[in-house]
């Protein structure tokens, strides 16, 4: 399971997403997250996921590592569309005891299961196509305004691209955790929930003595290099808007535009 977990990687490439400026990345995976849970309509739904698909063939990221990364959250995905089934009030269509499904609440399960698993989907291929410098730098610019208030904002976007970077160090060290106990004798599956629970716990302190190690070296690493904060600093990669950008936030406006259009305009039951 851990392995599945790919938010946070990243895949060098030169195709089309690749190239746009990261700026640009970040306002459209904002307003196509936003697009999810405005439109409420099959058609909108279809054009939603159709254009996730498009951009997913466009940057060559294989279709594995999208399902691989939508993997680790279906039980989430699955207690959700159990929760709007069953307790959702309506028209009913199934009844047996207290158990009740309702038109409302299958069509509403449906509803949120596709709208996160298409939202998960769709901030993967941003960390997917975007270096972690990219992100930083792309925040930072994204922010700068907060900067009239003294928002450390240089600080902030440091902070949580290297957060976003140690994701998978982080899953990576505990699999070789889990690996070294279960070696010594652990069992981490059998057992009611408590005892799972107690069995992590030769885990979570070796993965915090580790992390702290890390972010203790990490820290002296920066120090080493006269590292002092945002104040002064230059970049190496400028970030400058270009045609392809204009271009790229065309195409995907439009695509969101319509799906708002066909959400107001064409009452299809979903």
């Amino acid at each position: 399971m851990l392995k599945d977990i790919t938010i946070g990687q990243y895949f060098p490439g030169s195709s089309f997403l690749h190239r746009l400026d990261p700026r640009i990345k970040i306002i459209l995976t904002i307003a196509y997250i936003v697009m999810l849970f405005v439109v409420s309509n099959a058609v909108g739904f279809l054009v939603g996921i159709g254009l996730l698909a498009v951009c997913y063939a466009v940057s060559k990221i294989p279709a594995k590592m999208m399902f691989k990364g939508i993997k680790p959250i279906i039980p989430i995905v699955i207690f959700t569309g159990i929760l709007n089934l069953f307790f959702v009030s309506g028209t009913p269509i199934f009844e047996w005891g207290f158990f009740k499904i309702t038109y409302e609440g299958l069509r509403l399960a449906v509803i949120m299961a596709i709208r996160i698993l298409a939202l998960i989907a769709g901030a993967s291929l941003l960390t997917y196509t975007t270096s972690p410098i990219e992100l930083t730098d792309a925040i930072e610019s994204l922010l700068k305004p907060l900067k009239a208030l003294r928002f450390p904002v240089h600080e902030l976007a440091m902070m949580m691209t290297i957060a976003l970077r140690f994701i998978p160090t982080l899953i990576e060290e505990t699999d070789k955790i889990m690996s070294a106990q279960k070696a010594r004798g652990a069992d981490f599956e059998s057992g009611n929930l408590l005892h799972r629970a107690k069995a992590l716990v030769p885990i979570l302190i070796p993965l915090f003595i580790s992390a702290f190690r890390r972010a203790d070296d990490l820290a002296m690493a920066m120090e080493c290099r006269c590292y002092h904060g945002g104040e002064g600093r230059t970049r190496m990669k400028q970030l400058r808007l270009g045609a392809i950008d204009l271009y790229g936030s065309l195409i995907v406006t439009a695509c969101i535009a319509a799906v708002v259009c066909i959400n107001l305009f064409v009452p299809a039951p979903f």
